[in-house]
């Protein structure tokens, strides 16, 4: 049995027109979340620059892989800056064997932190030559915990990986290896090659080693961006 017709409108009525429909929750949440997590991504960005050039400037040591960008800059003659941007591009053209995807986050990674690097030394160099070694000290300390800040904020925005990280996340899908395996590897051998072309191996080298994975572990949950909800099938 059929339900009756519906009411038709009557002489000289309009028809009413149908309400809009809702938008979906997660294209909603989606396009609310992503200002937040360019915001993010770029200010991560901007802190990790600046946290490399800490180190830099202590003189008690660099981080892995910017012992090897000073000692390239130091052989090639050029800026910190110049030679962090060119080990960028190295990196992510050893990303299509391995088959990994850059994202905005991936090509923002290289650009921001290349172009940043030297400017925020020029500004640190205003400080003394002659640091002392409480204050080279609280360099290093200040420098390890604004970059597990700024990695917890550009890897939490979820927008592509930075080459290195995409590099150790390549090789362990490929060798099936264990993942401190594959960093430890990657990151003793830039170490190496570093300090053999001139790069500062240190202190700082050793403590953001030891200090960086475990303030990530801590920082990155409170940071990442929650995955929006799956959209409800109608």
């Amino acid at each position: 049995m059929t339900g009756a017709p519906p009411e038709q409108p009557r002489p000289g009525e309009r028809t009413p027109a149908p309400a809009p429909a809702a938008p979906s929750s997660g294209t909603a949440l989606a396009h609310q979340r992503l200002p937040l997590r360019y915001a993010r991504l770029f200010l991560g960005l901007v802190l990790f620059a600046a946290s490399l050039a800490m180190l830099v400037r202590s003189g008690l040591g660099n981080m892995p892989w910017d012992v090897l960008g000073q000692g390239v800059a130091l052989r090639l003659g050029w800026t910190l800056g110049a030679a962090t941007l060119m080990l960028s591009v190295l990196v992510l053209a050893c990303w299509f064997p391995l088959r990994q995807r850059p994202g905005m986050g991936t090509v923002a990674n290289v650009l921001v932190i290349g172009v940043l690097v030297d400017p925020f030394l020029a500004l640190l160099a205003l400080l003394p030559e002659d640091l002392g070694l409480p204050a080279a000290v609280a360099l290093v300390v200040g420098g390890i915990v604004l970059n597990a800040l700024a990695s917890g904020l550009y890897i939490g925005a979820r927008l592509g990986p930075g080459p290195r990280d995409g590099l150790m996340t390549g090789l362990v899908r490929r060798t099936g290896r264990p993942v401190n395996l594959v960093r430890t590897s990657i990151e003793v051998l830039v170490v190496a090659a570093g300090w053999v072309l001139g790069g500062t191996v240190g202190f700082a080298t050793l403590a953001y080693a030891v200090a960086i994975g475990p303030l990530v572990h801590v920082l990155l949950p409170r940071l990442t961006v929650p995955e929006r909800p799956a959209v409800p099938e109608p």
